[in-house]
This record gives structure tokens, sequence and C-alpha cells, in this order.
């Protein structure tokens, strides 16, 4: 029979196994949810620069952050960690294409008469939203990045896989050319397809 200074209070190996796991698993979740608490907001705005839809931006976050839960262990340094989920929700965003086929409509069977300017199509925001969406993406995405990413040149030349000079040079036509669009010289507005 065994009594209390046998040893019956000791913890199995099984036991400390099931603690250090525990305790893994823990410490896991507590890095996913402060990557989660720290990038949310910035992968929401991105997702919805890329898409131009709020609920399909929500969506790409969250299969963002899937994919990162799933992988969390592949993220060695944290302060990689929002060039690592955005280039998750870039692969994501692409996947939607990769998915399935683009809905085609001719053209010929839409009526399309337009009543008037859209609320989201009014104001400051919305001009520069066409603008910026006017933009070629090889200029687009470094200045997306660096403005609402908050990206340096150096993490936007990683992410696009270019050298920091293109990203400085591509940044930098990209507010010209936008400048250039929003100043109404008309020449290079033109150009652009803005009236």
């Amino acid at each position: 029979m065994r009594g209390h200074g046998d040893g019956s209070s000791r913890m199995t190996a099984s036991d400390r196994a099931d603690v250090r796991s525990s305790t893994a698993v823990s410490s896991r979740q507590q890095q996913f949810e402060a990557l989660v608490r720290a990038h949310s907001g910035e992968l929401y705005r991105y997702a919805y620069w890329l898409s131009s839809d709020g609920a399909l931006a929500q969506d790409l976050v969250q299969e963002t952050f899937l994919r990162a839960w799933r992988s969390l262990d592949g993220l060695r340094e944290t302060v990689a960690a929002k060039a690592w989920l955005t280039t998750i929700l870039r692969r994501e965003h692409a996947r939607l294409y990769e998915r399935k086929p683009m809905p085609t409509t001719d053209l010929a069977d839409l009526d399309l008469t337009d009543t008037g300017p859209s609320p989201e199509r009014q104001g400051e925001d919305a001009v520069m939203r066409a603008a910026i969406a006017k933009l070629d993406p090889k200029y687009r995405e470094p200045l997306v990045l660096q403005v609402l990413g908050g990206f340096s040149c150096e993490e936007i030349a990683r992410e696009l896989g270019i050298t920091e000079a293109a990203v400085m040079t591509q940044v930098f036509r990209a507010r010209q050319k936008l400048k250039a669009m929003l100043d109404g010289e008309e020449r290079e507005a033109e150009i652009h397809g803005l009236p």
C-alpha cells in the first residue's frame, strides 16, 4: 500500500509531456493572437486595395490567418511577420483567380445606363482610389505597400522580388503619375484615362 511519502504525487512521464504540450500550445496560441492583433487592420486595408470589396477583403484576411496558423512554426523571426503575412495574403488573392474561371458577360446583353455617381465614386478618397486604380500594377503595388502597408523599400523589394532601387523608382514614378492625374495636367491625365 502506498502512503504520502512514497511518490504517489509525482508526475509521470506522460503527465510531463502533457504539460509541455499544453504550454507549447498556449505559447503558440498567444503568439498567433499577438500577430492577429498587430496586423489584422493593415492586412484588411491591403486586402481591400487588392479586391475593392469589403467582404472579400475580410475573407482574404481570415484565410491568411488560417494559413498562418497552420504554418506558424515556420515563422522564425517575429520582425518578419508583417512581410510573411502580406505574402500569404497576396498569394491567397492570386489563388482566387486560379481556382475559378472569371465569369464573362456579353456587353450587348447589359443595360449600361448610368444614373449618376454612386457614393463610392464621390469625394476625394474616391478620386484618389480611382487614380491609384488606373496606375499600372508595376507602379500601383509598391505604392500601396508603402503607403497603406507601411513597408520599407527593403521590405517591398523582398516582397516583389525586385531591387530597392527599382522600388524607389517605381514609387517615385507612381507619385508623379498620381500628381499629374490629380493636378489636372491635361496631357498626362489623358494618357492615364482621367478627365
